[in-house]
């Protein structure tokens, strides 16, 4: 029955994701970095590591949607489809808000009420995160992985004298 479930939401992300792409990312460039592209990175750097995600995964960037990808990596959000409504429940606790991201939290409790657990320890989480949905992360993809994580975490930086 769950596979059944999902399917459905895969169906709904599917015929919404052009709609969003197109009403909600307006001003939205596309990267000017493809997957092969980030992996000459540094082997630290935020753009080496989504490279290896990409590869990892067996995914493709999606022309403006290149920044959702990146908060998998910042937030520790796995990409199975529970994952990805978590991941919108986080991005509402870090302070965005728009309809597509309304639509995915409904639907995701809803369709998979038995996840309510995670959903509400991820929204708690980017709570507790500084606001990072707004950042664009293709100016960061030369900065060290870590502590670009550590800075959205919240995390303190040792400081050496």
């Amino acid at each position: 029955m769950k596979k059944i479930r999902i399917k459905f939401l895969l169906f709904v992300y599917e015929k919404t994701q052009r709609l969003y792409r197109k009403y909600f990312k307006k001003k939205t460039r596309q990267w000017r970095f493809n997957e092969k592209q980030l992996l000459e990175f540094h082997k630290d750097s935020l753009g080496r590591k989504l490279g290896e995600f990409y590869e990892k995964h067996g995914f493709t960037m999606i022309p403006k949607m290149e920044n959702h990808d990146v908060h998998h990596l910042l937030t520790d959000c796995g990409t199975n489809f529970e994952d990805e409504i978590a991941m919108q429940f986080l991005l509402l606790g870090n302070g965005k808000l728009n309809a597509h991201l309304l639509a995915a939290i409904v639907l995701g409790i809803i369709i998979l009420p038995e996840y309510s657990r995670m959903y509400i320890k991820a929204y708690r989480k980017g709570q507790n995160m500084r606001p990072f949905y707004h950042m664009d992360f293709e100016a960061l993809l030369w900065q060290n992985f870590e502590h670009v994580k550590d800075f959205i975490q919240k995390k303190q930086s040792p400081v050496l004298y």
